[in-house]
């Protein structure tokens, strides 16, 4: 199965709609198909660990000062939780979307070819072009959605090939280095987890260096290196961009939401949030006064 034949059944099972808007469905668990009907603006979130392999259209995604765009046959690899600036750059759009199962890449380790973790510069977001086997992997995986009977018993075994294959793809070793217990990119990937789990509150470089096996110096090199941003900024970043979730969403004010997400000074908030957002957080505050 080529790239168009992969379109021509995502789109038998997912067909485009005349909505201005962008559509989003979820044919097998783990696997997201995402369409957009016209280019976008630039949009903030965090990536999950995902592999993304764009069908048609392109996208533009920066993290950390560093900017890649991805076409069609090209996939989008993101191995730790980063937070992203993206958009749409050429539509009509669509991407299939792989949530990552670290569990079952931690179980086809030692099944790939040169298991020890090689020199690599670590990167958390790579863009590279999709192998033809891969390709056809996600195509059979998209087909058992017209095949429900089967996908219960096929599903798990196409699933093991796609992360086998990730893998073992150009970009595996990223996916390597990270599984490897030993490893800068794993110790950086817990590190994440800490700071995502409590953002909230102050952050002590030195504990989560000391928790990583880490001077506080190779500590910062290492997660700057995986993450294109330092851990402060990476933290700063969650904490903006919960705060724009709460805030058009209602759930406060623009001084107790800043409270709320770690800030002490309302005032350092909304420096800090316009030159993020490029306008002031009263603007996307919905129902509430500052």
């Amino acid at each position: 199965m080529d790239l168009a034949d992969l379109s021509e059944r995502a789109r038998r099972i997912f067909p485009p709609t005349r909505a201005s808007t962008p559509d989003k469905s979820g044919p097998i668990e783990g696997l997201t198909l995402l369409r957009y009907p016209r280019p976008t603006s630039f949009e903030t979130s965090i990536y999950d660990p995902v592999f993304c392999l764009i069908v048609e259209g392109s996208k533009q995604t920066t993290t950390g000062g560093k900017t890649i765009t991805a076409k069609p046959g090209e996939g989008l690899l993101v191995s730790h939780d980063v937070p992203v600036v993206s958009r749409v750059v050429r539509a009509p759009y669509l991407a299939l979307i792989l949530a990552l199962d670290l569990e079952l890449l931690r179980s086809l380790r030692d099944d790939v070819e040169d298991a020890t973790p090689e020199a690599y510069t670590a990167r958390a977001l790579e863009v590279h072009r999709v192998e033809p086997a891969l390709i056809d992997a996600l195509g059979r995986l998209l087909a058992l959605a017209e095949t429900p009977r089967d996908r219960a018993v096929l599903g798990p075994l196409v699933q093991r090939e796609i992360h086998y294959r990730l893998l073992r793809a150009p970009v595996g070793a990223m996916l390597r280095r990270m599984l490897w217990k030993g490893s800068n990119e794993s110790a950086v990937a817990r590190a994440i987890a800490r700071i995502r789990k409590d953002y909230r509150t102050p952050l002590s470089i030195p504990e989560l260096a000391h928790e990583s096996g880490m001077s506080p110096a190779s500590f910062h090199k290492h997660f700057k290196a995986v993450t294109h941003s330092s851990p402060l900024q990476y933290q700063k970043e969650l904490r903006l961009l919960d705060a724009k979730r709460l805030l058009t969403t209602g759930s406060g004010s623009v001084s107790s939401i800043a409270f709320d997400v770690g800030y002490e000074s309302p005032s350092q908030f909304s420096r800090e949030y316009t030159r993020r957002f490029g306008a002031p957080p009263s603007r996307d505050a919905l129902g509430s006064t500052a």
